[in-house]
């Protein structure tokens, strides 16, 4: 964190303000997709006051608050905003008292929101530029813990991808109705088509980078490896999702599919991915994840016939490796590949999440030794099918590509081989969405970084 004022991010930077302009959100109404982010963030960390902001060279402007009465007003002066620290910073900025707090005490909203304690994260565009922020208030003074702190990181990423597939959306719509009005010109709309198409596949591609985990997932000392393929072209992406990620006492692992493309499933993604990261962060019980995970699905889904699958796992450290434990809502059931060559897959359990308000979730525990590997995947891979065929890749042929590796095959050989053999049964054809992590012990566990 830096508390000093940076010259390079003035609040009245051209550049920066336009970037926020760009974003639409200024003085609109609240938003379900913002206003579900504040309410988890609230209930996980017992702030009071949850807000998702974003701030112009004006004014600092609430788009969604958790904790205040419908009739406060969404706006305060810029000069008046907690939050112009985060922009002249460019950092997160963390304040226990701000009555004692150099740059906070005798400020109106101290008193006048009865604001003690603060703590605000920074809500980013692609470009990197500072669009507002995502930040909790309580009346009382506090310190705001590490675990807390990565929570509210978290969903400023979930914030800051909503924010990014919007603007995605309306750039190729943009984008589409500037081809038609050249279509009376054949060869002009051909060109602008390509470009067109060659734009969506950016922003496709903008919106994977807001919504997956950022590069390769790790784990210190061990051996991840993640392959990640778009089914669909343009925005058609995001079917899919995984993430890796410190819980108390060791590491997670999330692999899961939504159903549907476009729009919604990519916010039903960010919502789930941020979901699981935000509730693993200070739940130990793994089946308790995916119980909430339903539930909040449940409630975003309202009565949409819509449904997640997911397979969500915890490592831990024991006195023989790993302790490992696999919970299920759904979702093709994992393998373990262990180091002197063996398969096995977990078993199938638990039911799609979001269709019932009570979760059904398996459960099945195992002991990850030196050299065993753990392999995740969608159902983009095993319904791998040639064109026009019905001769899927299955869940066999996962199992068969595992038995013909060498024990000794590492992460990244063991998730290209997957992926590769599913790929080649296709026809290099990719009708789905595909995701494969595979997670390999080392020969001693990590110390795991703090949740």
């Amino acid at each position: 964190m830096d508390d000093e004022p940076n010259p390079d991010h003035r609040i009245d930077d051209p550049g920066r303000v336009a970037a926020v302009a760009s974003t639409g959100l200024l003085d609109t109404p609240r938003e379900e997709a913002f206003d579900r982010l504040t309410r988890l963030a609230s209930d996980l960390i017992g702030a009071p006051m949850v807000f998702v902001t974003l701030v112009d060279d004006q004014v600092s402007y609430w788009k969604s608050t958790t904790g205040v009465d419908d009739g406060t007003p969404q706006q305060r002066p810029a000069s008046q905003s907690f939050c112009r620290f985060v922009i002249t910073t460019g950092a997160e900025q963390v304040i226990p008292d701000t009555r004692v707090d150099a740059r906070t005490r005798g400020m109106d909203a101290v008193a006048s929101m009865n604001i003690k304690a603060w703590a605000g994260i920074p809500i980013r565009a692609a470009s990197g530029d500072v669009l507002g922020t995502f930040c909790a208030m309580d009346i009382r003074p506090r310190e705001w813990t590490h675990r807390q702190l990565e929570i509210l990181r978290t969903l400023s990423q979930a914030a800051g991808g909503e924010i990014a597939l919007r603007m995605a959306l309306q750039e190729a719509r943009h984008a589409s109705a500037a081809a038609e009005r050249h279509a009376a010109d054949a060869e002009r709309h051909a060109a602008r088509a390509e470009r067109s198409a060659a734009e969506a596949t950016e922003l496709a591609e903008t919106l994977q980078q807001s919504l997956l985990p950022a590069g390769n997932p790790r784990i210190p000392g061990m051996e991840v490896a993640a392959r990640y393929r778009p089914g669909g072209g343009g925005a058609e992406v995001l079917g899919d999702f995984y993430d890796v990620f410190p819980v108390p006492g060791g590491w997670g692992v999330v692999v899961g599919d939504v159903c549907g493309k476009g729009p919604w499933a990519a916010r039903t993604t960010a919502l789930a991915r941020s979901t699981v990261r935000a509730v693993g962060h200070t739940e130990d019980d793994t089946g308790a994840v995916l119980a909430a995970l339903n539930d909040v699905l449940h409630v975003w889904f309202a009565g949409r016939h819509s449904f997640v699958t997911a397979t969500y796992a915890t490592m831990t450290a024991a006195d023989e490796g790993l302790n490992t434990v696999v919970v299920n809502g759904g979702h093709p059931p994992a393998f373990l590949l262990r180091a002197d060559g063996e398969v096995r897959q977990f078993a199938d359990g638990g039911r799609a999440l979001g269709l019932r308000p009570d979760a059904a979730v398996g459960r099945e525990e195992e002991c990850l030794k030196p050299g065993d590997s753990l392999v995740f995947y969608t159902d983009g891979v095993t319904e791998s099918r040639p064109p026009g065929s019905t001769d899927l890749f299955g869940e066999d042929g996962v199992a068969r590509v595992l038995a013909s590796l060498s024990p000794a095959a590492g992460a990244e050989a063991v998730a290209e081989a997957v992926s590769r053999a599913a790929l080649d049964h296709a026809g290099g054809q990719v009708a789905d969405d595909t995701a494969i992590v595979v997670v390999r012990s080392p020969q001693s566990f990590p110390t795991p970084e703090p949740a």
